[in-house]
């Protein structure tokens, strides 16, 4: 398959590298876990013995995994920039397959993340989720619009002196979509069964994923190449 389809070994490759660099540092991963540990236990200090409604839950999840990603995907690209090895990464691939590795390793970093707090939101703050496959299909269609908006951004503003500022306010229009849905059906699913379960918001987070990914591969070699 990676004969007729060089593009996938390619991509693999860029992962690997990725996941190698970070296993050495640890930094994207210890800003992505240490600013949602620390703003989903500052959040339930904040409520106390309160159990919020599903539409306050559905919105502090979203809003703690949005910043959490501005944090730390923020670098993505940066490496290259500090280490003067972005012409000899455009020389050795193809832009298409950097942009699905730095996805790839984006998308592993945020899954990751999400396993750990996820649960640890919903017990903090005394959540149920009575609509549970609906519930894990809008958390992983949500992070994985966030990592390739996040990717395809971060490429944008790799070369901007106040990079963690720059991706936060680009970021935000490109992904209110994205956190309109994931937050609408978030709440459906922990409304229980007085919620209706969220096809209509699935649909949106699917066809979201579909279009960032598609026009990040089309601008992606302009953005790289700039």
């Amino acid at each position: 398959m990676s004969r007729r389809f060089p593009w996938i070994r390619q991509s693999l490759v860029i992962w690997h590298k990725e996941l190698r660099i970070e296993f050495r540092t640890r930094f994207a991963y210890s800003t992505l876990l240490m600013f949602a540990v620390t703003t989903l236990i500052t959040i339930s200090f904040s409520v106390g013995g309160f159990v919020p409604d599903s539409d306050i839950t559905a919105a502090l999840l979203w809003i703690i995994l949005f910043f959490s990603a501005m944090a730390g995907l923020g670098r993505t690209f940066v490496q290259e920039e500090e280490k003067k090895t972005v012409t000899a990464l455009k020389l050795a691939v193809a832009p298409e397959p950097v942009f699905l590795g730095k996805y790839f390793f984006n998308v592993t970093l945020l899954c990751s993340l999400t396993v750990l707090v996820v649960p640890l939101f919903l017990v903090l703050l005394n959540q149920s989720v009575p609509q549970w496959p609906p519930f894990l299909v809008t958390v992983i269609l949500g992070v994985l619009g966030l990592a390739g908006a996040s990717t395809i951004i971060a490429a944008i503003v790799a070369k901007a002196e106040a990079k963690s500022a720059m991706m936060t306010i680009l970021a935000f229009p490109v992904l209110v979509p994205l956190l309109l849905a994931a937050i609408n059906a978030t709440r459906a699913c922990l409304a229980g069964a007085s919620g209706a379960a969220p096809a209509s918001e699935l649909y949106v987070l699917l066809f979201y994923n579909g279009a960032v990914l598609t026009a990040s591969l089309l601008l992606f070699e302009y953005i790289w190449n700039e």
